[in-house]
């Protein structure tokens, strides 16, 4: 970006026509009738309105950042600001990031003691940036933002006007626009103006993959772009980029989507139906479903009383969450409520609380780990907790050739690492099974194709007496 005269601090402007549009400042708890300012450790931070009347009402947020304490400062920093000329004071950056997390913290939240019920309305709304950078283009800014709804309008900035001839630069004006919830316009601020930048002015660590999770709860799980979100916003480091995608809720497969010829009932209700007939037949009372996700397969142990404990264990608190409300635990009566259990835990750590129980169930989760993984898993489960029964299913590669929907060499569901074949899965369960002691049973689930077989495919694994 040319370095010039006119260059002015970084400016974020928020505009509603909500009636009566002042009750932004209500929102954002800010006083439309007064600039306010906040000194940040890159700078100053003000919060000012340009306009305010019933009809229109727009916020501003000018960061003013020091580019000179920047390069004194680094040693916070991965090391990239090393020059006093810069970009930062006049970009929209992870600058913008955390004083959007200090300045409009309970906006950002979806807080409002003023207006708490209009915080989780939808009310029509703008973001405009005055110059946000895209390193990867146009193209890439509007994929993030269009997905989520937003009418995206963009003006490129020439490299530098007095030659033309230069071209446009990787920066642009950006304006916002929908009908959505403060706090989610925030959070998607908050989340993609770094993944455009492709940059931090600060280190990174395990907290960053809370934040990511935390502001993209919703959102971030479905979107098209999530695999670039997230190596973006966690600076590619595989560790962290790992952790976030196995904390992620994936995205619920529904195999009759797949194919509209599917019979009734589905083949997910087939399979959820075909795994609770094994858990009833293996005589076991204390059960474990493994990655339990929302608690489909949870609600049909409760219903048999031939479970007295059940435990659901997920990697994603917001899957328990979700769980907990579709059970209604909190609503449940005290006796059954006794027999069940959630759990935030991963299945790659040995974990103490999942010893003891007489059946284990992983179903459909196999396949969303890294082959480089799947052997700490199989520790936890066969060697750690080992309970007499564990059933696992996971897709049958060769069936996807069914699905016209389905184009040749895809995965059914954008968050598996991989799908195997019925040989491929007998391989695997065999060697499991005689590592750990244990018999195994191989057997399909859904309509067979003569060639092709099954859907799903499933083992049922027993140990040796």
């Amino acid at each position: 970006m040319a370095h010039s005269s006119y260059a002015v601090p970084m400016l974020l402007e928020i505009s509603t026509t909500h009636s009566p549009a002042t009750d932004l400042g209500y929102l954002l708890h800010k006083n439309p009738a007064r600039l306010q300012s906040f000194e940040m450790s890159f700078g100053q931070a003000h919060v000012f309105y340009s306009q305010a009347n019933p009809s229109r009402c727009t916020a501003n947020l000018l960061l003013e950042v020091d580019p000179v304490a920047l390069v004194r400062g680094q040693g916070q920093s991965d090391g990239w600001l090393e020059q006093y000329v810069n970009d930062r004071p006049y970009v929209a950056s992870s600058f913008l990031s955390v004083a959007l997390a200090r300045v409009l913290r309970d906006a950002l939240a979806g807080r409002s003691k003023e207006r708490p019920e209009l915080a989780k309305t939808a009310i029509a709304l703008e973001a405009r940036v005055t110059v946000l950078p895209s390193r990867s283009g146009e193209v890439f800014l509007r994929q993030l933002f269009e997905p989520l709804g937003y009418t995206v309008t963009t003006t490129s900035h020439v490299l530098d006007s007095r030659f033309p001839q230069w071209g446009d630069s990787h920066y642009f004006t950006v304006t916002l626009s929908a009908v959505t919830t403060l706090s989610s316009l925030l959070c998607h601020l908050y989340v993609l103006i770094p993944v455009l930048d492709d940059q931090k002015h600060y280190f990174i660590d395990d907290e960053e993959v809370d934040k990511l999770l935390r502001f993209g709860a919703g959102w971030l799980e479905s979107h098209p772009m999530r695999q670039e979100i997230v190596q973006r916003y966690l600076k590619r480091r595989r560790h962290l980029t790992q952790a976030a995608f196995d904390r992620l809720v994936p995205e619920e497969i529904n195999d009759s989507e797949l194919d509209s010829q599917q019979t009734k009932p589905s083949l997910h209700s087939q399979r959820l139906e075909t795994v609770l007939l094994a858990l009833q037949a293996s005589g076991a009372k204390r059960v474990l479903d493994l990655g339990c996700g929302e608690g489909k397969l949870l609600r049909l142990l409760l219903a048999d009383k031939q479970f007295s404990e059940i435990l659901g264990v997920d990697v994603s608190h917001r899957a328990l969450q979700i769980a907990a409300k579709r059970l209604k635990l909190e609503d449940m009566p005290e006796r059954q409520r006794a027999r069940i259990r959630l759990l935030q835990g991963s299945l790659t750590y040995r974990d103490s609380r999942l010893a003891g129980f007489e059946a284990a169930a992983l179903v459909e989760v196999i396949e969303h780990l890294d082959l480089a993984r799947l052997q700490a898993l199989e520790r936890v489960v066969f060697e750690f907790a080992k309970p007499k029964t564990v059933i696992v299913t996971t897709p049958n590669a060769e069936f996807n050739a069914t699905w016209d929907s389905l184009p040749a060499g895809q995965f059914r569901h954008t968050d598996h690492r991989f799908e195997w074949t019925r040989l491929e899965f007998q391989t695997w369960a065999e060697a499991v099974a005689a590592r750990f002691g244990y018999t195994v049973r191989l057997t399909a689930i859904g309509k067979e194709d003569a060639t092709l077989g099954a859907p799903t495919q499933m083992g049922i694994f027993e140990v040796l007496l």
